[in-house]
């Protein structure tokens, strides 16, 4: 089991049903994992997300496999499934789960703020890149606030791409 897997909570297919630890470790498998904050209500997210799909799709044709994992800021679990079927993307069950990945992570909608406070770093949408050998947060992408341009801070490697 890599790292990654072991530090994320279980998951959803995109089609909103629940992801076995063996399904999630063959999706992820050999990829460079990031959790990808966001909402489909938010139009920051929606005009960003070409962006992201675009530098996933790039990556996998230059052979850097990228999962992007959502996290929901959405307020209905019909609207994630939408999303993340859309998007093609494992997910953090709406609820509970979303909360305790964007608590622990300090990344939440300023809508969230009543319900998960005012200490966070960063609203939506988001990016945290996980460390394939620990698990643990390699790097933030501030997409609120860059923009695509967050995406330029992908942590990178002498090949270029990490």
């Amino acid at each position: 089991m890599s790292a990654a897997l072991s530090s994320l909570p279980t998951l959803n297919k995109p089609d909103g049903n629940g992801a076995s630890i063996d399904e999630v470790s063959k999706q992820i498998e050999g990829k460079h994992v990031a959790l990808y904050f966001a909402a489909g209500w938010c139009p920051m997210c929606t005009s960003f997300e070409p962006s992201l799909l675009q530098f996933r799709e790039a990556a996998i044709s230059s052979g850097k496999n990228i999962e992007l994992i959502y996290v929901p800021s959405d307020r209905q679990q019909g609207d994630v499934v939408k999303r993340t079927t859309a998007m093609n993307m494992l997910s953090v069950p709406l609820g509970e789960e979303a909360d305790a990945m964007k608590t622990r992570y300090k990344i939440w909608a300023g809508a969230e703020s009543m319900k998960l406070g005012t200490g966070r770093r960063s609203g939506v949408p988001a990016l945290v890149v996980l460390d394939p050998k620990s698990g643990d947060e390699l790097a933030f992408l501030a997409a609120e606030s860059k923009g695509a341009k967050a995406l330029d801070d992908w942590p990178l490697d002498d090949s270029g791409l990490w």
